[in-house]
This record gives structure tokens, C-alpha cells and sequence, in this order.
């Protein structure tokens, strides 16, 4: 899932509240919940490359703010993501691994089945497919063998929006730890490092830092 470490080569990086933790129980993490949905211009300040698919090197893979923002907060609904910490979290995690919204497959180097708009590896897309569209309906993909497998099993789920922006949510609602959550709830350095290298298996560098904080201060107001 480190897909726009690779596109990086090709283009620029783009670059209320409710106390959660009851009184008597310290160990556990305060949370900040989002009490509104992130809308098309928040996404636009966080990113402002969002704005607009003109130019996208793939037309049809690409969702502006307008687009992304229903399709995230259905997934937020979806998943029942309602700590700010998260939100943020996945919203750099995708802007990040789809180039800023213009991608939903892999096309540097070209890894056949990896895609989203969190560039899940085929295996991932598989797990994520069987639990939007049916273990019937992979089993049917699944029969083209090889690499055309892996194509129309990710075709499952870039069918629509809601599909490709849900895996993220999908992801780190079904993959991370408690742990790793409570470290993005927290809305803290390690904690977001922590999800990309314990859940995601992925290097925390530098550039993926920048849609992080720009994310927590729109969404958090920060």
C-alpha cells in the first residue's frame, strides 16, 4: 500500500466536542467526535489539488472533493468512524496512496489487483470485496485465473465511490488493533506512525506527514 511513494516520481505531493472517557476509568483514551460531516471545500483546504480532476492522468479514476466528501462520510457512517483523530487519519491515509483522489489502481509500477483509494494489496481487496459484494460474487471473479482474477476482483469494489473510498474505513475497523485506534484517537505523532507501520506495514516518512496535519487542522479545527 505504498503506491504514491512510486506516482511521487511521476507528480508533485500535493500538499463540538464530547469527552469520551468516563471519569473513573484514566486509562483510557479522550476523544474528540466530529460532530459534522467533512464537507467538499474542507477537503479542498487540506488538498487543494482536489478540487478538480482536470488534467488527471486517469479521467475515470478520478473523484474530486465533491465526489470524495460523500463517498468518505458514507463510510464513516458505514463504519461507524466518528473520532475526529481517525477521520483524519484515513483521509490523509487515502489522499496520500490515490494521489490525491486521482487514482483508485495501481499504475507505478502496475501491480495487477491492488487499488482503492487506499491502494490495498490484492489480498486485502479480496477480504474487502467478500464482505461488500459477496463471497458468491469473488468466487465468480476469481474464476478468470491469473492476473485477470486479481483485475476483476478489485473491479468489484471501483465499481462506484462509496466502494472505493469505504475500504479504508473498511480496513482499519477490521485489520488495526485497539491499540493502533487509540493511538489516532489520541491524535498524536505516534499514534499516526504506529498505524502505518503496525497496520498498515507501511514506512512513516516525511511526506506523509504533510496531508496528516493539514487533515487534523481542518478537521479538528487545530
Amino acid at each position: 500500500m505504498g503506491f504514491k511513494k512510486t506516482i511521487l516520481l511521476a507528480s508533485a505531493l500535493a500538499l463540538s466536542t464530547f469527552a469520551a472517557p468516563l471519569p473513573d476509568c484514566p486509562d483510557e483514551v479522550e476523544q474528540t467526535d466530529s460532530t459534522t460531516a467533512i464537507t467538499a471545500a474542507e477537503l479542498i483546504t487540506i488538498d487543494p489539488t482536489t478540487a478538480s480532476c482536470s488534467g488527471a492522468p486517469f479521467p475515470e479514476e478520478c473523484a474530486d472533493a465533491t465526489a470524495a466528501a460523500t463517498a468518505i462520510n458514507k463510510s464513516f457512517e458505514t463504519y461507524d468512524i466518528t473520532a475526529a483523530g481517525e477521520q483524519a487519519a484515513l483521509v490523509a491515509y487515502m489522499l496520500f496512496e490515490s494521489g490525491s483522489f486521482k487514482y483508485s489502481k495501481n499504475h507505478y509500477p502496475g501491480r495487477p489487483g491492488q487499488g482503492t483509494r487506499m491502494m490495498a494489496m490484492p489480498p486485502f481487496v479480496k477480504l474487502y470485496a467478500t464482505s461488500v459484494a459477496g463471497a458468491d460474487a469473488v468466487s465468480q471473479a476469481d474464476t478468470a485465473g491469473g492476473d485477470a482474477a486479481l483485475t476483476a476482483v478489485l473491479a468489484l469494489v471501483n465499481s462506484d465511490d462509496e466502494h472505493s473510498f469505504g475500504a479504508a474505513a473498511w480496513f482499519m475497523t477490521s485489520q488495526c488493533t485497539a491499540d493502533v485506534r487509540a493511538g489516532l484517537v489520541a491524535e498524536t505523532v505516534d499514534g499516526w506512525h504506529n498505524f502505518l507501520t503496525a497496520c498498515v506495514g507501511t514506512t512513516a516518512t516525511a511526506d506523509r506527514d504533510v496531508p496528516w496535519v493539514a487533515a487534523k487542522q481542518v478537521i479538528l479545527g487545530a
